[in-house]
């Protein structure tokens, strides 16, 4: 039987007036890839901030292998410790050099000694194919290996669960392979993870499951040889019209 890692029910989100996310129905098993696309401004980055508690949502239930997160400081523990994010931009800090900053979460979070949290993190270095930028400063690497940076600080933490919003969005084109292949053997190590991204290659190849968002709802979802084989819905059809001729 597969366990529910992540689960949100009927969740609903307003800035000020504008209604962000509509009755959001969303199950990611213990190992399961989900990948959410969708036009700009559907509400696609909200959720996954609601999921990861950067953001308040107004109804509904968001819950993290069983346990419904609240608006408290123990559900923003339960997250820290067990949900990974990587965002768009790095958010690297700059005066600190790699392997600073990737120390700095294991020691202040989860209590390791410096050579503990030392060892963690040339682990995940090694991972992400950059162990010899150890001793570099963030404004020394290209926005890839930045990108790959952030990947490598967010597994420090060792989560069981890992987000990324448009983690490539920022990047430009011929560094965009180099991270995404990273996160694809994340995939392939069982990782689950919630992905929303534009690649729509990179989706057919790690996603079991995939939405298509449109102004703030869930329009579609499905496995993701049926998402590109027959969408059901014309908007849905549309968008990968439109984002599969580039």
């Amino acid at each position: 039987m597969q366990t529910k890692a992540i689960s949100l029910k009927n969740v609903n989100k307003w800035f000020d007036k504008f209604h962000v996310l509509k009755d959001i129905n969303l199950t990611v098993n213990t190992g399961e890839k989900v990948v959410i696309c969708g036009p700009s401004g559907s509400g696609k980055s909200t959720v996954v901030r609601c999921i990861n508690k950067l953001e308040e949502h107004q109804s509904g239930s968001i819950s993290l292998y069983g346990k419904e997160l609240k608006n408290t400081q123990e559900s923003i523990n339960s997250i820290q410790g067990n949900v990974g994010m990587v965002f768009q931009q790095f958010n690297l800090f700059p005066h600190l050099n790699v392997l600073e900053n990737l120390i700095l979460g294991p020691m202040k979070t989860r209590g390791k000694t410096r050579d503990e949290a030392i060892k963690i993190a040339m682990h995940y270095l090694e991972r992400v194919h950059i162990p010899d930028q150890a001793n570099k400063m963030p404004a020394q690497l290209s926005g890839g290996q930045q990108q790959r940076v952030a990947i490598a600080r967010s597994l420090c933490m060792e989560p069981k669960v890992m987000l990324f919003d448009e983690p490539t969005s920022s990047l430009d084109p011929e560094m965009i392979s180099e991270v995404l292949d990273v996160i694809i053997e994340l995939a392939h190590d069982g990782m689950t993870m919630i992905v929303v991204t534009h690649e729509m290659g990179f989706a057919r190849k790690v996603a079991d499951k995939i939405l298509f968002m449109d102004q703030g709802k869930i329009v579609e979802q499905n496995n993701t040889e049926e998402f590109f084989r027959s969408p059901k819905t014309d908007r849905c059809k549309t968008f990968l019209n439109q984002i599969l001729k580039h």
